[in-house]
């Protein structure tokens, strides 16, 4: 038997670690959005739910997010496909000093943070719209329209570099033979290059339109009041995570399966292998064809969405929590049970003054007099007291010869 050495299991164990890394948390991610926990978690399993989807789709401004990014992604592809192959054909045409110029130019707004562009797009836009003196209802200050072109800034530069990758193995002497042949400028790009550059359109739209879906840097600053999925989701991840967002990933990644299958399918279906294959097996050339196999996965995602509304999980969540409650319940008694009984003296409350003093301890003297405490008692701050003021005592003789005194004072006194 033939031992393998350490060096050899470096590159599996590696591409283990990689797929754990890349497709663990999206299974997580799944395994979660079945559970009937309130907080999104695998363990301790409560039961298998579909409850979660249902409230995906009563959240309102979730959908209203949903709607808000599926237009603005279709007025990114529209604006930014067109923009990206005439910068891709232009820098096809052109000579290599001016192409290197103008590729930089192109390039640049990827390298550029997506909070500079959309802080940029919307103070630009305010501009222009103070120019025109429009109002604020005008598309100057729209969160669709100023999300569109925010996001177009950046992604036309995408769908450039997917362009040259394909234009670079295009033969221009096609080009030439069809304006030979008396085609006409249009004509030939319509009916040469465009053919070409099919696939490449093709790619282009879609990671023009997942790139805006999921942008969020340049989006929370140019959607202004509206919302779109992404910000409606990073708002619900800040003040709370419930299963639903699980359930959202759920939705991703099963149309992302969906797309990639049929995709693949398709490019195996048109290769010369898989035709000499299915030549001689007509069943599998139905059975493989792209139409039936998006056909057999639509069956099955109406069936799994079917399955998802008439499951009904409350018996199994009702008991779990009444569960819930009778281990608490035994954790209350069983606290009860071994909390040790004291018996200690009633405490003894002591007598107070009238200065919140206790009344057996001996006051302080002061300067007063006695008690501090009894010169501020009740009886002595009253208004009338049965005490008898002092006599006037005899004033001593001074030299002003008593010219002060009240009697002489008064206005009618005689000189």
């Amino acid at each position: 038997m033939k031992i393998k050495s350490p060096t050899s299991m470096v590159p599996g164990i590696y591409l283990t670690l990689f797929f754990a890394y890349l497709f663990g948390p999206l299974i997580i991610m799944v395994i979660t959005a079945f559970n009937s926990s309130n907080f999104p978690r695998v363990s301790p399993w409560e039961c298998f739910t579909t409850d979660w989807f249902g409230k995906l789709v009563a959240d309102d401004k979730l959908i209203e997010g949903l709607g808000n990014s599926l237009l603005i992604g279709f007025g990114v592809v529209v604006v930014a496909i067109p923009i990206g192959l005439a910068a891709a054909i232009m820098l096809s045409q052109v000579g290599p000093k001016l192409r290197a110029s103008l590729y930089t130019i192109f390039i640049a707004p990827i390298l550029v943070p997506g909070v500079v562009i959309g802080l940029s797009t919307l103070i630009f836009w305010d501009r222009v719209g103070t120019f025109f003196d429009a109002p604020y209802e005008s598309f100057f200050y729209d969160g669709t329209f100023l999300t569109i072109f925010g996001q177009v800034t950046f992604i036309a530069a995408y769908s450039m570099l997917v362009f040259l990758s394909r234009i670079q193995r295009f033969d221009n002497t096609l080009t030439e033979a069809a304006l030979d042949m008396g085609a006409t400028p249009t004509q030939a790009f319509v009916k040469v290059l465009l053919p070409f550059m099919a696939p490449a359109i093709g790619s282009a739209t879609v990671l023009a339109f997942l790139a805006s879906l999921e942008n969020y840097n340049t989006t929370v600053f140019t959607i202004v009041s509206s919302s779109t999925f992404t910000t409606v989701l990073s708002s619900k991840v800040r003040y709370g995570l419930d299963p639903s967002i699980s359930a959202v990933a759920v939705i991703i990644i099963s149309i992302t399966l969906i797309g990639a299958i049929i995709y693949e399918c398709r490019n195996r279906y048109h290769s010369k292998g898989w035709g000499m294959i299915i030549a001689e097996r007509p069943v599998l050339k139905y059975a493989t064809h792209p139409g039936s196999v998006a056909a057999i996965l639509g069956l099955l995602a109406i069936g799994a969405v079917l399955f998802i509304q008439n499951y009904d999980s409350s018996a199994c969540t009702a008991q779990i929590l009444e569960d819930k409650r009778a281990l608490q319940q035994k954790l209350m008694e069983q606290q009860q049970l071994e909390t040790p009984k004291q018996s200690s003296p009633a405490p003894t409350t002591p007598t107070l003054g009238p200065l919140g003093n206790d009344a057996t301890s001996t006051a302080p003297s002061s300067p007063f007099g006695g008690n501090a405490g009894s010169i501020f008692s009740p009886e002595n701050l009253s208004g009338s007291s049965n005490a008898t003021p002092a006599a006037p005592s005899t004033a001593p003789s001074s030299g002003g010869g008593g010219i002060f005194a009240p009697e002489n004072l008064t206005g009618n006194g005689s000189d």
